[in-house]
């Protein structure tokens, strides 16, 4: 079974592990009931949680029995982070943060063949314990000494690190328990920054019941520099569609790094070896093709939000910069577009005329410069190309009654809303 772990390996899937050896002869033994946990600190999942689900992909596709955790008890209290408190929310606010991830990683697993995923929600366990209990049951098998020396812990000690983050890791180590109490489960998966609570997890299910079970842990999504993969200057790329569109979703990957495009392909496409080995010469020799960028962008965006929000993001690439037909555009991607231009609402009153209208959407930098941009021919409303200055904006250039698009040139692009 070690080509199982192997291939994980290839795919950017595993970056470490308990004992490799006892773990594939483990994997090889017959079906294995495994974990991986999500903790509802906000209403949806972002693309760093997707290599996690990418990895319960690959192991139930391989016949292995997947739980989905999420966290109603945990995501109370929030895994430490290496600098300052995390904010408590609101007990209401995360149950509905748990019913939103629930829903979410439904999509991505199979709930119904012969090794179904099965959700489990840490609250209904974690709920039935007493202070003591908890203490008498779990806490007697950690030692104080090992908590302060993880680093997460060990960085927060001179700034302060409250009780309830510093005990985070006894809640996940009864989940990994409960969890091979309840379903047989011996394998917990989790990101890279997970190793400390994982392992700890192993070896208190061994020093209370004597079983040995197992860990594996993903490389954190990163870019070139090192820095965290999925921010964006607006903020995270959530799988969400509401908070992410497919366009956004589309555009972002898209814009992958050469240098790391081919690392993103293994996570997140279904493509063979072969294939991606063929994309990797491609961006190696041919890079102004970006052929890996569109296959990464196509690929995962068909992933998260379906086929046809990707054929309309692409349309809406095309579209906005002259090469395709906006009206073709639906509502919700016209409202995409606008949203990630930064679209600028017009106040009530007469409509600016076309120069005005390149002002204000941050097109040009003041109307004259507007007004030579239509002088010099370059000046567009949603495409058309404006020759007199003087022309206004009217209610039928705002496409589906909501936006029109502004442009100079090829490339520069803003937007306007009706108030």
């Amino acid at each position: 079974m070690d080509n199982v772990l192997d291939e994980l390996e290839w795919r950017g899937l595993m970056a470490g592990s308990t004992d490799r050896e006892a773990l594939a002869a483990h994997l090889d033994q017959g079906p294995v009931t495994f974990y991986v946990g999500f903790d509802p600190t906000a209403s949806s999942l972002h693309i760093g949680h997707l290599v996690q689900l990418m990895l319960v992909r690959a192991l139930q596709e391989r016949g292995h029995h997947p739980l989905l955790l999420v966290g109603g008890a945990t995501g109370l209290i929030g895994d430490p982070k290496m600098t300052g408190e995390r904010k408590m929310n609101d007990a209401e606010l995360v149950a509905g943060w748990v019913d939103s991830i629930k829903s979410q990683v439904s999509k991505y697993v199979d709930l119904d063949g012969p090794n179904p995923a099965r959700l489990v929600n840490n609250y209904d366990w974690t709920s039935q314990y007493s202070a003591l209990n908890f203490l008498r049951e779990v806490g007697k098998y950690f030692s104080v000494n090992r908590m302060l020396a993880r680093d997460v812990v060990a960085r927060r000690l001179e700034s302060g690190i409250s009780y309830t983050e510093f005990s985070y890791v006894l809640l996940q180590s009864l989940d990994f328990a409960e969890l091979h109490r309840r379903y047989g489960c011996t394998l917990q998966t989790g990101a890279q920054d997970q190793w400390g609570n994982i392992t700890a997890g192993a070896d208190y299910i061994r020093r209370s019941t004597g079983d040995v079970v197992h860990g594996l842990v993903t490389p954190l999504l990163t870019k070139a520099d090192g820095t965290k993969y999925g921010k964006t200057e607006s903020g995270t790329v959530w799988i969400d569609p509401d908070r992410t569109s497919a366009y956004a979703f589309h555009q972002f990957f898209l814009n992958a790094e050469d240098a790391k495009v081919i690392d993103y392909l293994k996570v997140f496409s279904p493509r063979s070896h072969e294939e991606i080995d063929e994309l990797a010469r491609l961006t190696a020799e041919e890079p102004w093709r970006r052929a890996a960028q569109h296959a990464l962008a196509d690929d995962i965006t068909d992933l998260v939000h379906g086929v046809d929000q990707r054929k309309a993001a692409e349309a809406a690439g095309k579209a906005l910069f002259g090469r395709g037909d906006l009206a073709e555009l639906d509502q919700r991607t016209v409202r995409a577009l606008a949203a990630e231009l930064g679209a600028v609402a017009l106040p009530a009153g007469e409509m600016p005329t076309i120069p005005e209208a390149l002002s204000a959407s941050g097109v040009v930098e003041s109307r004259s410069a507007g007004r030579r941009a239509v002088a010099e021919g370059g000046a567009y409303l949603n495409n058309v190309k404006i020759t007199d200055p003087e022309q206004r904006l009217a209610p039928k250039d705002f496409l589906h009654g909501e936006v029109a698009l502004l442009r100079r040139g090829r490339k520069t692009v803003g937007a306007l809303t009706l108030a």
